[in-house]
Parts: structure tokens; sequence; C-alpha cells
């Protein structure tokens, strides 16, 4: 888990937790760096067009249990050996060209409608925090939680220490909670899957959103709201003087967010 110190640990205060893939962002995380590691010799050809059918079946049907340790399997075999340093390098480098045109806008939006009104931002995802906490750092987000593998020296071991997923999910934000004093019964959580009822349940106020068939089903017996993110949009497009620099483009999506925010803010409330 990554995090910035914080201000304050008052106990009653409020937290968003989001997931990343298909929550905010339109595909697996994952998956968007594909590319660039292909690029870089992290992967070849056979691992490319793996991953690629892998992201489609996601797309069409969700994730189940089973589904999540298949790819949690592949995926920490195929990291084992990668060089921790060339992958932030590759993240760094590509993030914003390869992450921008993804984020869904109704996402951003939401985001800035929680930082208007004094809540912490928290991305929680199963994919590695190499690639969630840039992402995450980028949309403004308060703390990351996310799954990290085991490093030796300087190499990935293809073993993970801490897999975010399920009750991890739920062990992260529990931490989290009693470390910056957040009244989960007074929190938010957003999610598409089904695997993510148990960190949905552990808020006051849980949201499906762009649910698979199980989650929708979930969310229709529990009352809980559900709501349909369609617009993934570059983020940089949607300002007047993007950067290029990281920090520089940190700080454009945060204030684009925060005005895009304040136009719907009270959309948002009705909907929600």
């Amino acid at each position: 888990m990554t995090a910035q110190p914080s201000a304050t640990t008052q106990p009653g205060r409020i937290a968003a937790f989001f997931d990343l893939d298909k929550t905010v962002i339109a595909r697996s995380s994952t998956f968007a760096f594909s590319r660039p590691f292909f690029a870089q010799g992290l992967l070849n050809r056979r691992a490319v067009l793996k991953s690629t059918y892998a992201h489609f079946m996601f797309l069409v049907s969700g994730a189940d249990h089973d589904q999540m340790e298949r790819m949690r399997a592949h995926l920490t075999s195929m990291c084992g050996g990668w060089d921790v340093e060339q992958v932030k390098t590759i993240v760094a480098e590509t993030l914003h060209d390869v992450v921008d045109p993804l984020i869904f806008a109704e996402a951003a939006d939401l985001i800035a409608d929680h930082k208007i009104r004094g809540h912490d931002v928290v991305v929680v995802s199963a994919s590695g925090e190499e690639l969630v906490a840039p992402i995450a750092e980028a949309l403004g987000a308060t703390y990351t939680a996310a799954s990290r593998m085991i490093v030796r020296d300087g190499k990935y071991t293809g073993d993970l220490e801490f897999y975010c997923y399920g009750p991890g999910k739920v062990e992260a934000i529990n931490e989290l909670a009693e470390r910056e004093g957040y009244d989960l019964e007074k929190c938010f959580a957003y999610s598409d899957s089904v695997t993510d009822v148990p960190m949905l349940s552990a808020v006051g106020h849980p949201t499906a959103v762009n649910p698979d068939r199980a989650l929708r089903r979930e969310a229709t017996e529990r009352g809980w709201p559900v709501l349909t993110f369609s617009n993934p949009v570059s983020l940089r497009a949607r300002l007047p003087t993007p950067s290029s620099t990281t920090v520089a483009a940190t700080a454009a999506v945060s204030v684009g967010a925060m005005i895009a925010g304040a136009v719907t803010y009270s959309l948002l409330r009705r909907r929600r």
C-alpha cells in the first residue's frame, strides 16, 4: 500500500474507495501496458496474444473467482525475473499516452465530487502497485492499495507478497480506516465486479459501476445504486494547457477533474 502522509487522523473521516479496471478506466490496467512492455522486450508475442484473449473475456463476461486466480497465476509467472526499475521507468514514460484516453469522464467527475466534499479518494486494485500508484496519483487520489510482488536483487521473483483481491481489499481498507480514522459506515465504495462484493459490503455507501451480471443481481437484491460509465476520454484533451511532464500532467488532471466535478455535483448526488 502506498500513501502520502496524512495531515489529520481524526475519527469520523470519510473516504471513497474506487476499484480501477472497468470502474475508473475502460480496460484492464495490466493489459493497457502490454504494448510498451512488448516494445521493451518484457513480453513476447505469445504472451501478448494470451493477454489480449484474457482481456477480451474480461470485458465481455467480467471475472469470477476462478478466472481471477488463473489471471493471478499467469501474471505472476510472466513477471518473474523482470527488472523492477525497468518496469517503473516504462510506466512513468508511457503513463499518460497509455492511460489518459481510457479514463471514464464520469469517474473523473465522481472523484472530483468526493474531493470537493472533503473526502479522501483511495484506488483499490488487484493490479500491481507499480501500475496502480502512478494512475492513482494522476487522478489525484489520496492513497493507493494494490497487489505487491516479492522483489529480490531488484527483480520480481514471481511470487506475491500481498494480493489486493477479494478479502485482501477489505484487509487494505480496514488497515487504512484504522490508521486514518475513517468511519466506514459513512464511506463510499465503487466497483464493477462481483468479486468486490466484500469491498462494497465493508462501507455504508456501496455502488455498482458497470456491473457484471452477477454483481448487478447482487446490487438489485441489496438495493445498491447502479451507475453506468460509458465515456472514456483523454483528460488532457479536456484541458486548455496540457503538460508533457508527469508532475504538471498530474496537477492538470486534478484541476480539470475538480472543474468537471463542480459542474456535475448536483447531478451525481441525484444519481446516487
